[in-house]
């Protein structure tokens, strides 16, 4: 079976690109149509990029976000200068749970949570693309690893 890759999705952080450039645009316009003669606010201009630090940093955290698939292991990995990475046998995999709320559902997103034997913890991948098919294809191959055994 070929391995499997899965990232949190980009839609949430398009959305909110756009937003924020809306919102930055109007900033823009307002400051020079109404207040560039005065010499209130000069600063606004130059502050304003500042709200798109939040989306960037997001979209940073995506890309550095992993979830692979390989033979009978899933590893997490997530970090860019630090990283972390948990693996986890996928013929521990007890549960594999799709938690999806309203804007989720509406994007085909959701939250896609996995349950070992012997674990007391729970790993969640936030706001991955098709949660449902990643779910099956998760079990798929953690029954694939139980027939070897």
């Amino acid at each position: 079976m070929t391995d499997l890759t899965i990232r949190p999705t980009a839609k949430f952080i398009v959305v909110r690109l756009v937003i924020i450039g809306l919102v930055f645009l109007a900033i823009e316009i307002a400051y020079f149509t109404q207040r560039r003669d005065s010499d209130q606010a000069t600063w606004l201009p130059w502050i304003a990029p500042v709200i798109f630090v939040p989306v960037l940093m997001r979209a940073a955290r995506r890309r550095f976000t992993t979830v692979t698939i390989t033979g009978d292991r899933l590893r997490y990995e997530v970090g860019l200068l630090a990283k972390s990475t948990r693996t986890i046998q996928l013929p521990k995999v007890q549960d594999v749970r799709v938690d999806q709320h309203f804007m989720q559902r509406l994007f085909h997103v959701g939250n896609l949570s996995i349950e070992t034997a012997g674990e007391a913890s729970r790993l969640t991948i936030p706001d991955v693309d098709n949660p449902q098919q990643l779910a099956d294809a998760i079990l798929d191959h953690s029954q694939k690893g139980h027939a070897g055994v």
